[in-house]
């Protein structure tokens, strides 16, 4: 399967896409998703910063979409992608489209994430028959897209490998379920919810697959205390650091 990713990957830059449709722009370049603003050279607050460089600032953003045509077969998947939709009366479903290292991210809002999903499994001209589950990431101060969905696609048929990803805020951390789609993201959709909380509505069923089933918090967010609470598992305790024993 390795080798079939790397082929897919070398496909990104083949001659330019046949494709005469003209394809809307999904955001402009400058539109990049704010991830934190940095002062200093370790991003330290106060005086603990003894670099030199306090007077360093800079903002982080990621996720700039491309401008099209993006290339190779990625402009003949966009659009077919954006036919689909269309089709089905969603105009906004395509949010926007990343090309960044020769691979290709198709932001998709959540609400139209399932017809997305049926219609790259089962186009003809799309067939990503294989979703490699779902992986999740904390932007605690990219307000209201604060938590980040991945779904690696390949397609067997085509020798074609993308993403899918979609967002929902800390304050309603829903994403529809796509097991009913891709039954393999059965347990990666429950490891997303268990150390990151995101809620897969209409999952057969969450369960912890790292935690305890009684864990409270989802320990991968940023925002998750680093120390000084008692870990619990399988009815050991572990106390926190500040409050354990010295053997000296």
């Amino acid at each position: 399967m390795s080798e079939n990713i790397d082929n897919a990957l070398e496909e990104s830059t083949a001659p330019e896409s046949e494709v005469t449709t003209s394809l809307p722009s999904y955001g402009t370049r400058s539109e990049g998703e704010f991830v934190r603003a940095v002062k200093g050279m370790w991003g330290a607050k106060g005086s603990g910063d003894t670099s030199g460089f306090t007077g360093l600032e800079d903002t982080v953003s990621i996720a700039h979409p491309a401008t099209p045509p993006y290339g190779g077969w990625f402009d003949d998947v966009v659009a077919a992608l954006d036919e689909d939709l269309r089709a089905d009366g969603i105009k906004d479903g395509i949010e926007k489209v990343v090309v960044e290292n020769g691979q290709m991210v198709i932001f998709i809002p959540r609400e139209h994430l399932r017809a997305a999903m049926t219609h790259l499994r089962d186009d003809q001209d799309l067939r990503f028959e294989l979703c490699l589950g779902v992986s999740a990431v904390h932007y605690p101060e990219n307000t209201g897209r604060e938590l980040h969905a991945y779904y690696p696609l390949l397609s067997v048929t085509h020798n074609r490998y993308l993403a899918i990803e979609t967002t929902c805020p800390d304050d309603d951390p829903h994403v529809p379920s796509v097991v009913s789609i891709y039954p393999g993201n059965d347990w990666h959709e429950s490891e997303a919810w268990d150390l990151m909380g995101i809620i897969f509505d209409g999952h057969p069923g969450l369960v912890r697959t790292a935690m305890p089933d009684d864990w409270v918090g989802h320990p991968q967010r940023k925002d998750y205390p680093l120390g000084g609470i008692p870990v619990e598992y399988k009815g050991a305790v572990v106390p926190p650091a500040d409050a354990r024993r010295e053997y000296n």
